[in-house]
């Protein structure tokens, strides 16, 4: 009978780890709520590149979560492992067909690909692969939960920053309406309104009309 799991030095790494994902979180609000302003909220942009965030930062939280819970087994943690990275591993893929499928209205720079994909994707697949050596190698499973709860958070932090960033410096949607005002004047075209607002990560469904800055312009 597999007995409990050696958890207890893990305490203070996920109290830390739980708690920083739990108030992060309201970075996405912060993105959200500038998307809005900007008028540049969009569902499928929420979905493919704003929803993630929450994702990211509620995985972490539940991971930190779960191995908090007294009393684990080897056997509790293996299925706890195999359902959460299984579940989020085809949440991941879901996020990937999205930014895929939607490369007409907006294609995704090689970050876009690492950073909302291919890092997500990973942790997720990791975490299975750390659930299936949990049975034999304890201690290096261990390590891995806690590599990959430890990235999530870093990820979800980078991805709502940027996004966050992008968004202020942007400012597509005044951007468009203060070029409408001018007229499309030579004035408003040297301000940087050069790019169709599709190409906004929250509004890649926006018409491809409206003049933004380039969002390459915030790096």
């Amino acid at each position: 009978m597999p007995g409990a799991l050696p958890l207890e030095g893990w305490n203070n790494f996920y109290v830390i780890v739980g708690s920083s994902a739990a108030g992060l979180t309201g970075l996405t609000f912060v993105v959200i709520a500038l998307a809005s302003d900007a008028n540049m909220v969009r569902l499928s942009g929420l979905r493919t590149f704003i929803t993630p965030i929450v994702m990211h930062f509620g995985s972490a939280l539940w991971i930190a979560a779960l191995l908090c819970i007294p009393g684990h087994t080897t056997a509790s943690l293996l299925i706890c492992m195999l359902g959460t990275g299984g579940i989020l591993a085809a949440y991941s893929a879901v996020t990937t067909w999205r930014m895929y499928r939607g490369r007409r209205e907006y294609r995704p720079a090689l970050e876009d690909w690492i950073w909302n994909a291919s890092l997500p994707s990973l942790c997720y697949l990791v975490l299975l692969a750390a659930g299936m050596r949990l049975l034999h190698h304890t201690q290096s499973a261990l390590y891995l939960i806690g590599a990959v709860a430890l990235t999530l958070l870093f990820v979800g932090i980078h991805n709502a920053w940027d996004l966050a960033v992008w968004i202020t410096a942007a400012r597509p949607g005044v951007r468009s309406h203060g070029q409408a005002r001018d007229g499309g004047s030579p004035a408003a075209l040297s301000a940087g309104a050069t790019r169709p607002s599709a190409d906004s990560k929250a509004s890649p469904d926006a018409a491809a009309g409206e003049a933004i800055a380039p969002r390459e312009s915030s790096r």
